[in-house]
């Protein structure tokens, strides 16, 4: 089943929580479920390009079974990589070696795929997209999933980014001024969850060069909760059809017990599978009704 051209998939990020859009887009590769477009952030973006390439199953291997052999989140790589991840492992030798990823699938696929990043130099978010170039299409998700304080900044065509969950956690706004009025969203959290640190002034110190950064950065929790705020407004007006857990998960955002995360993973096949059915059931007798 193709979606309307009207129709966009927006996938959020949410580190190892994002196991469960990994068993969401394993039930819409089971089941033919397909888009024109896509916009993917962080963690969701790592998903969703397995989701492009027709990988089935590659995600959980990624997120799930290679976390628990490789070991690839950690202190230690902070001081060999300047970054909380073994990047030289996630994005040249599982991608390239171990779980060799399919870029020609990728790049003959005809949704639009779209990440989100964050510009250090204007704290802007970037929406970018790679249907040629293997290298630059790692760039941009390395650069999307650049978690901030604990990842040395990514650059891509020459600009410093970081993750776009820093300032378009859900971009659904972006997908609606791209011409999709209704969107699927997954989220990888559940309804009425609102994040309960307080935002605080980033030190001068910290992105000395980059002062737009450190601004947004110091709303990021304000910025978050609006758009969850708008999220579900927009779910009760029927502009989205959203696809969550159901209950408030245990699993952190650099999770690595596996139990945790293949038990998320198995509930966003499931819910995946209620949510679609639900929906389709409902346009049917709609369709009827005309």
């Amino acid at each position: 089943m193709r979606f309307e051209k009207n129709v966009g998939l927006v996938l959020e990020g949410g580190g190892m929580r994002c196991v469960f859009t990994s068993g969401v887009l394993d039930y819409f590769m089971d089941h033919d479920i397909e888009f024109s477009y896509a916009v993917s952030v962080s963690a969701g973006a790592c998903n969703g390009l397995s989701y492009m390439s027709h990988q089935r199953g590659r995600a959980k291997l990624s997120n799930i079974d290679m976390l628990e052999k490789y070991k690839y989140i950690g202190l230690k790589y902070v001081w060999s990589q300047r970054s909380i991840f073994d990047r030289n492992f996630m994005y040249d030798t599982m991608t390239h070696e171990i779980l060799p990823f399919d870029f020609d699938a990728c790049f003959s696929n005809p949704c639009l795929f779209e990440m989100v990043t964050t510009n250090a130099r204007t704290g802007k978010a970037c929406y970018l997209s790679e249907d040629h170039v293997p290298v630059r299409l790692i760039d941009i998700v390395k650069a999307s999933s650049c978690l901030p304080f604990v990842s040395s900044i990514v650059h891509v065509d020459g600009i410093p980014m970081l993750d776009g969950g820093i300032v378009d956690s859900i971009p659904v706004e972006r997908a609606i001024k791209t011409g999709h009025d209704f969107n699927v969203v997954v989220l990888t959290r559940n309804r009425g969850y609102r994040a309960s640190d307080k935002d605080f002034r980033i030190p001068k110190i910290i992105y000395s060069e980059y002062p737009r950064l450190r601004m947004v950065l110091s709303h990021m929790n304000e910025y978050y909760n609006r758009q969850l705020e708008m999220i579900e407004r927009m779910e009760d007006e029927g502009k989205v059809l959203v696809i969550r857990p159901q209950l408030p998960i245990v699993v952190d955002r650099l999770e690595s017990d596996v139990v945790k995360l293949t038990s998320l993973y198995h509930e966003g096949y499931a819910e995946a599978g209620r949510v679609m059915s639900e929906f389709l059931k409902k346009r049917k007798v709609e369709e009827h009704k005309d």
